[in-house]
């Protein structure tokens, strides 16, 4: 976790300001928006996650939304100098340890592929965030009903999850299409394809 954040902020670094205005991966949200998540996650402690949902009347998308407000500096650089202070923190909210590679490794990417960035991700934090979602339910996040009757193979990885119609691919492919993002879906090949592009 620690060294994807890292990552992030080297690559972020290196992105001219004007940029961090483009629409991310994550939809409704920009580049700048993302980043201001990613630090409100790594601020969020299980019992400020509670507190915080309370307060948003159990709306996750509300409680989202008032964490990138919070977090979103004036500029890129603000909010950039306040990735690198939450950069090795270990808070995190009630939720099993890898979720937070997925919301590194997934929101990366959200912020990545717009950039035009690419990132190299070890292969254990991918197949271990892939896990996660495929077995975690959509209420919480995760893509367990989306790959109910499907057999997820990496071809990257030694990753194979359920059964069924196949859909093969990389380990990063495989995360981003049952996380949502339609770019991973166009990474993908196999029977069971058209599963996952709901």
């Amino acid at each position: 976790m620690h060294a994807e954040r890292a990552a992030l902020i080297d690559d972020l670094a290196q992105v001219d300001a004007a940029l961090w205005d483009k629409p991310s991966l994550c939809a409704g949200w920009s580049v700048h928006d993302v980043v201001a998540h990613l630090i409100d996650s790594a601020r969020t402690t299980r019992i400020g996650f509670v507190t915080g949902l309370v307060r948003a009347r159990f709306d996750f998308d509300r409680q989202n939304a008032r964490g990138v407000s919070r977090q979103r500096g004036a500029s890129p650089e603000e909010t950039l100098a306040r990735l690198r202070q939450v950069m090795t923190r270990t808070s995190t909210p009630p939720a099993p340890l890898d979720s937070r590679l997925v919301e590194e490794i997934v929101h990366g990417e959200d912020i990545r592929r717009p950039l035009g960035l690419t990132r190299s991700y070890p292969h254990e934090a991918v197949a271990r965030a892939l896990r996660l979602q495929a077995r975690t339910p959509a209420s919480f996040g995760g893509a367990k009903e989306l790959v109910a009757g499907v057999r997820l193979t990496a071809t990257d990885t030694d990753v194979v999850i359920g059964e069924g119609p196949e859909v093969r691919g990389s380990a990063l492919s495989l995360l981003l299409a049952v996380s949502g993002r339609q770019v991973g879906l166009a990474e993908l090949s196999g029977a069971g394809l058209a599963a996952l592009a709901v």
